[in-house]
């Protein structure tokens, strides 16, 4: 065991419930629960199963809601109804198996902050708020009668939950979700019993502690996530959060799991790679003053971050959400010294949250793609060994081979680059791209823990003998830049070649192309260049239309930091040595620049691929950006995909 990370083993009672060390597991929503049947799927099942096995301590739910009719926030066990009593039964008893412990997170709902595709009804709120996704509909203030009526929902809720065999309750109170509207004046605006004074906005929130304690006794954990700084203006700030985390310690809850944010701020509900590690670790120092029992934090934490915040004393469990979902595995891993072998979370926010939000289904995670497939994903050894070989070694190749490998398979991988990481590795050279490189480290660990043969330094040929000995070949070239004909291209700097060689000297640097690798540039440009000029060119109404929505929460910020232009529905129709010429309603004109770079996109890489695939038909596989230049979640799972479908 590593010394450094001893502080992690350290078993901690919470209200008497022992947890065998300090890693927590973050309520994390699934989107796994069916909703008419109300049980939670073998997919959802396993999933928690495997982040136990894997040895984490704690283990939260995601959001379950106390009934349906406040659960305008996806799919999640309603535990107002003793038809989740039987999976949720099966769920902690498989979860308990392992020896960690497992605490339901219950929610009253998410209030003005429900998604409007689900559910017809109006939200409701505290009050008659402005609903989050539609400004220019009021939500309906829950009226004092349905107050109460809600308290013996509580009861009703807690009650199943100790049937179920949850070890405690965490009462969601967070994210600026119906529970925190109660208790902030921005969005309490009542004058009964409820509303007013500081002691009535809290009093929705002590009737709910008093009515689940009155269900589940005095020697049951009941803990409270809430974000202590809203982060927006009017929203609640870190001193006024004091006095909430008072009332509170005295009416009885045990712990406290605290954060930063609400949907205003959604880039700290789900933190992104631009919000930095370790990014809510600050409401800690303020939050000790004022409590003696145990404090949870979460928010983009490392191993490393995880140690110096318990080493501060201003946490005593440090929580680890996306992590998790990367790599089930992590928490033994470091405990048995396998640092190096933990597979990091990028935070992307692609395919875990990005799939809840853009497609309403399970979650899954980029760099882990059975993640939530875990009961249909699981990595067995293939019938009969074979010999792969993998032509590229991006993210894809890299994932195919490992997976190959893992399974029994005699792998080579053949890159025409000096390294491995392809223009993933390329392109990660700001400092929000701090986890990527870390991707990339990851699998050459892996590989040659496996045994696969990385050749370097070398461009495969249609004709290599390496191909007619292979009995599969994947086929993982990666995409090219698209340089499109405008007189003067030849004056424009390619996005990547700016990442790999270094941002050029010049104080005006016109960015042609508005996605997400232009944005990152821009912001790259600005961190390190403050002070320049920067101006981004974008064909589109807007920047960003492939940027997940939440990442572009943070991006927008950090251009508007950097005071980077955004010049959309406008078309670069020309180069000169004076600037960029481009075209837009209001007719032609000049940008001046010294530095020009292009994020026009990339297009397909297919020449060897189409060779390679019609000289051996029945054994080549085409995986992720030759093909569909896409993220690199795409390439990763393809890269998987290909590897599994070995017999």
């Amino acid at each position: 065991m590593s010394y450094e990370y001893e502080l992690l083993w350290q078993p901690i009672d919470i209200n008497g419930c022992r947890i065998r060390n300090r890693i927590s597991m973050s309520g994390m929503g699934t989107f796994t629960p069916t909703l008419e049947e109300q049980y939670e799927t073998e997919s959802g099942l396993r999933y928690y199963e495997e982040r136990a096995r894997g040895g984490i301590g704690l283990l939260h739910t995601g959001a379950y809601f106390i009934d349906s009719m406040t659960a305008q926030g996806g799919r999640t066990l309603d535990f107002s109804t003793d038809k989740s009593i039987p999976s949720g039964t099966v769920l902690t008893e498989r979860v308990h198996r392992w020896g960690a412990k497992m605490f339901a997170q219950l929610s009253c709902g998410t209030g003005r902050n429900g998604m409007p595709q689900i559910g017809e009804r109006v939200p409701i709120s505290s009050s008659a708020n402005p609903s989050f996704y539609n400004p220019d509909m009021i939500c309906r203030p829950l009226t004092t009668d349905e107050i109460e009526q809600m308290m013996e929902t509580w009861k009703t809720a807690a009650h199943n939950a100790m049937m179920m065999g949850f070890d405690g309750i965490q009462i969601h109170a967070h994210a600026g979700y119906l529970m925190d509207q109660f208790m902030s004046e921005v969005w309490n605006h009542r004058t009964d019993k409820y509303g007013g004074s500081f002691e009535n906005r809290c009093r929705f929130t002590m009737e709910t502690v008093d009515a689940i304690r009155s269900v589940v006794g005095p020697k049951v954990p009941i803990t409270y996530r809430v974000s202590l700084d809203h982060g927006f203006p009017g929203g609640r700030t870190i001193k006024e959060s004091m006095k909430i985390l008072d009332v509170l310690d005295k009416c009885g809850i045990d712990a406290f799991d605290i954060d930063s944010g609400c949907y205003e701020t959604m880039d700290y509900i789900f933190p992104t790679r631009y919000t930095g590690e370790a990014c809510m670790a600050y409401v800690c120092e303020e939050a000790r003053k004022h409590l003696t029992k145990p404090i949870i934090n979460t928010g983009n934490h490392s191993m490393e971050s995880a140690v110096a915040l318990l080493e501060s004393g201003n946490a005593d469990i440090v929580q680890f959400g996306r992590q998790s979902i990367a790599d089930p595995q992590f928490a033994n891993k470091l405990r048995d010294g396998r640092r190096e072998d933990v597979r990091p979370c990028i935070v992307c926010n692609e395919e875990c949250i990005g799939r809840i939000f853009g497609r309403l289904t399970q979650l899954s995670c980029t760099v882990n793609p059975a993640a939530g497939l875990e009961s249909y994903m699981e990595v067995k050894p293939v019938t009969k060994p074979e010999n792969v070989v993998v032509i590229g070694a991006g993210p894809g190749g890299l994932e195919a081979a490992r997976c190959a490998a893992e399974r029994g398979c005699s792998v080579t991988v053949y890159e025409k680059d000096d390294h491995i990481g392809g223009t993933f590795l390329t392109i990660s050279t700001g400092s929000f791209k701090w986890r990527m490189p870390q991707l990339i480290d990851w699998y050459g660990v892996q590989l040659k823990k496996l045994g696969v043969k990385v050749v370097l330094n070398t461009e495969m040929h249609v004709d290599d003998p390496a191909l007619a000995g292979a009995d599969k070949i994947f086929v993982a070239t990666g995409s090219k830049a698209v340089m499109p004909p405008i007189p003067g291209i030849e004056k424009v700097i390619d996005v990547e070649e700016i990442h790999r060689n270094g941002m050029p000297e010049g104080k005006r640097v016109v960015i042609c192309g508005g996605g997400l690798s232009a944005c990152d540039t821009a912001i790259e440009y600005g961190e390190k260049n403050e002070g320049r000029n920067i101006t981004i060119v974008e064909m589109q109404p807007a920047i960003g239309n492939d940027v997940m929505v939440v990442n572009k929460i943070s991006i927008d910020r950090l251009l508007k930091k950097y005071d980077v232009k955004q010049l959309t529905s406008t078309k670069v129709v020309g180069i000169t040595d004076e600037g960029v010429k481009v075209e837009n309603a209001e007719g032609r004109k000049v940008i001046p620049a010294d530095v020009v770079v292009g994020a026009f996109g990339r297009g397909r890489n297919l020449e060897l691929a189409d060779a390679v695939q019609r000289k051996y038909p029945t054994k080549t596989t085409i995986i992720g950006d030759c093909m569909t230049p896409a993220k690199a979640g795409h390439a990763i799972r393809e890269g998987f995909y290909a590897a599994m479908s070995i017999e």
